[in-house]
């Protein structure tokens, strides 16, 4: 028998998931989303999120409360009388008493491996730590931050020159069919969830825009890492001189290269550039106000001269 679901989530990433729940006949009761944000030039326009426009494609009701601790909202939540919320990056704290609301409890969409990168962002923390593996789990929601016990677990090989982009894109698709079958296994009370190990805990805290600025003097690894993990967004980025004036340049792409020299020197005329340890070559770039390119693209329009160097 279908399950009556109330759905919460907020991204892009969250799209998929609400998707196939729709289309595996499951009655979505209601979507949780975060509020319009302000967009467009002048941040005047109020623009919804992704999964509002999806909720509103499919017909299905839509809230947007700012928060849950208010016993209205939580009232409001406990009359839908569902049998399970599904919650994939929804980005509010669920308090104890909307986790105790739907009959069967909230499971949560979770984009690592647990208990490593609990926390908000998992996937550009996984890339800049150099992980070569992550996943998607299905876990049961407490009140700890993503502490609570897991059901099902889809591994996925983080390759070299992946981006958290490319891994978004990837897992996306990976939740959405794990919370299907998870969902399906709870209709058939096959459903069974695992504590996460005490050990091996780690914390995906937000990206600080502090960390966006590379730092050359850092290993060719890390370097590398810190691109991928920051692209597409904010990405990463650094400046150097382009007709004479600095100018901040955004480092979408990188591989690892060959070379040494002085951190942040251009050491070619391809931009292979020297970090602390080794070098890396730039695949892919941004200019301020510009759409991304590759590196051959930017240096027709650019003089990049070996000597050079990104400050």
């Amino acid at each position: 028998m279908p399950l009556r679901v109330i759905f919460m989530g907020t991204p892009e990433f969250s799209v998929p998931t609400l998707r196939a729940i729709a289309e595996a006949g499951h009655e979505v009761a209601a979507v949780y989303t975060q509020p319009p944000r302000a967009a467009g030039r002048r941040g005047l326009e109020l623009t919804p999120s992704p999964v509002q426009r999806e909720a509103e494609r499919l017909g299905i009701e839509t809230r947007t409360p700012v928060s849950l601790k208010g016993e209205a909202e939580q009232a409001a939540f406990r009359a839908l009388r569902a049998d399970v919320a599904v919650v994939v990056a929804y980005g509010l704290l669920l308090p104890k008493a909307v986790l105790e609301a739907p009959r069967l409890g909230c499971i949560n969409g979770h984009a690592s491996l647990l208990p490593r990168w609990r926390g908000a962002a998992p996937i550009q923390r996984a890339i800049m730590s150099g992980d070569s593996e992550t996943g998607m789990m299905v876990m049961r929601m407490e009140e700890g931050l993503d502490t609570g016990p897991v059901a099902m677990v889809e591994k996925c090989a983080i390759e070299p020159d992946m981006t958290a982009g490319d891994l978004h894109d990837r897992l996306m698709s990976v939740g959405a069919a794990l919370m299907v079958e998870a969902l399906a296994r709870l209709e058939r009370n096959t459903l069974t969830f695992t504590a996460q190990a005490v050990e091996g805990v780690t914390y995906a805290k937000k990206i600080d825009k502090s960390e966006t600025r590379l730092d050359w003097t850092r290993s060719a690894s890390e370097v590398h890492n810190t691109i991928r993990g920051l692209s597409p967004f904010p990405g990463a980025w650094s400046e150097i001189a382009i007709g004479g004036r600095p100018e901040r340049l955004k480092l979408l792409r990188s591989a690892l290269s060959q070379g040494a020299g002085e951190s942040g020197g251009i050491l070619d005329d391809r931009l292979t550039v020297a970090c602390g340890a080794g070098a890396i070559s730039l695949v892919e770039v941004q200019r301020a106000g510009g759409r991304p390119a590759a590196a051959s693209e930017f240096l027709r329009g650019a003089k990049i001269e070996k000597g050079m160097k990104f400050s």
